[in-house]
């Protein structure tokens, strides 16, 4: 399927639709050629040999940053320590016409690339796409807000192409509670899952959608291990005893992903890699390895993936965007990972979970 030296890397999350749809003001840039803002196009897919990922479709609260996390994520350098609060729940309307026009990027994107790009709704079009060079897109919502209680937009929205869905993006809606932008702090925060969630995470399972546990908080991660029969994923979260705050996994969350067949993708964030949860960008792209070999160790390499947060968070300074991978590899290869590792983490664990979500 690819040359051992360099995997194709297949990602778990990116927010580069928001970056196209809804640009800061002087920002503005086409997915078809290189640009400096930004950290994926297809030019510098091409050179990181990017194969594709979770596209996500992530509704901003009025006037939010592009940036979404780190404009909301990470202390200064000088900060040990802080608080976040999270911005109110969107009205479902709004939050459903913000999504089509995204939804509408993502397709418009497929439909310009004359084949070089697609949205895939199945294993085996990702593998395939994986295997011709072709960049898969899978479309995904990050947090649920534009759905409707009665699961009606849900069902369109499937039809569509929908494969993919976080209950939340932290803040709270009508299924679900996310995690505060705290440091230090736990994911175990406020209630569960709604009696609407609970109704989601059934319809999602019997229409192969996958469920993304990245954001939710603890006692919703646990209604979804309850109530779900899908392996557990989290997208873009690490290991919580690496850094402390409530957007990573614990090391009883991650025990419950490797129980079920699931997976975590180690989100690049650096407020979310280092130790003293610092948004630091003199941040190492060796932190990003530090994650992957503690989860490796902690579940086994066959439940780790990569969730980078390209063009919704800070990367690390010699990492960049997406052009960088290969020195990301290159770091896991000096590290210790073989070939076979390699090309798990990039791509085949992520084929292996969706091809026992999706239907």
């Amino acid at each position: 399927m690819s040359n051992l030296s360099n995997p194709p890397i297949f990602d778990g999350h990116n927010d580069t639709l928001l970056s196209l749809y809804y640009p800061r003001p002087g920002q503005e840039r086409t997915f078809f050629e290189q640009s400096e803002f930004g950290h994926i196009d297809l030019p510098r897919a091409r050179a990181g040999n990017f194969g594709g990922g979770f596209f996500a479709i992530y509704v901003p609260s009025p006037k939010q940053s592009v940036n979404k996390d780190s404009a909301v994520v990470g202390a200064s350098d000088t900060s040990k320590a802080y608080q976040t609060p999270l911005p109110a729940p969107l009205e479902q309307p709004y939050a459903l016409n913000f999504a089509m026009g995204m939804a509408a990027t993502l397709f418009q994107v497929e439909a310009e690339a004359k084949g070089q790009f697609k949205v895939v709704r199945t294993a085996d079009e990702l593998a395939t796409c994986l295997e011709n060079g072709t960049m898969a897109a899978i479309f995904h919502l990050e947090g649920v807000d534009p759905i409707d209680t009665d699961l009606n937009a849900l069902h369109v929205l499937y039809q569509a192409g929908l494969r993919s869905v976080g209950i939340v993006w932290s803040r709270p809606n009508a299924f679900g509670h996310g995690v505060p932008f705290n440091f230090p702090d736990t994911p175990d925060i406020g209630p569960g899952l709604t009696d609407a969630g609970h109704t989601l995470v059934k319809a999602c399972n019997q229409l192969g959608v996958m469920l993304d546990l990245s954001h939710l908080n603890e006692r919703g991660f646990w209604d979804v291990a309850e109530l779900s029969d899908a392996p557990l994923v989290a997208t873009h979260s690490g290991a919580h005893a690496l850094c402390a705050t409530p957007r990573n996994l614990t090391d009883k969350q991650l025990d419950a992903i490797k129980e079920t067949g699931g997976m975590a993708g180690v989100n690049f964030h650096i407020g979310f890699l280092r130790e003293d949860g610092r948004s630091d960008v003199e941040t190492s792209l060796t932190e990003i390895v530090r994650h992957a070999a503690y989860m490796a160790d902690r579940i086994g390499i066959d439940h780790v993936g990569l969730g980078s947060d390209f063009d919704g968070a800070t990367m690390p300074h010699d990492l960049k965007d997406v052009a960088g991978l290969p020195k990301l590899v290159a770091a896991l290869r000096a590290h210790g990972f073989d070939e076979a590792s390699l090309k798990k983490i990039a791509y085949e664990n992520w084929v292996r979970v969706l091809r026992k979500t999706w239907k």
